[in-house]
């Protein structure tokens, strides 16, 4: 696995552990059932915006790959030099 790929494995990682964490400090908290109610939601909310950032890196880096794996077939199929 390249140096990418495990950065994002562990940003994933985390990032899940931060969820996981943030919900049971909330549910552990002593505030009234309405009050944890909307710091959950609000969570989630974080959540999510945090969980599109990364799919959009994710997306972001694929398509780079691409890109490059492309211009590479397209120098090889025209016997120019690969660069790396």
């Amino acid at each position: 696995m390249d140096n990418s790929g495990m950065a994002t494995k562990m940003a994933g990682s985390l990032l899940l552990g931060v969820a996981i964490g943030g919900i049971l400090g909330i549910l552990f908290a002593p505030n009234k059932g309405s009050e944890t109610r909307r710091k959950i939601r609000a969570g989630k909310d974080d959540i999510t915006e945090a969980m599109k950032d990364k799919v959009n890196r994710f997306i972001n880096e694929v398509k780079e790959e691409f890109d490059t794996a492309k211009e590479k077939a397209s120098n090889f199929i025209e016997g120019t030099p690969v660069k790396n």
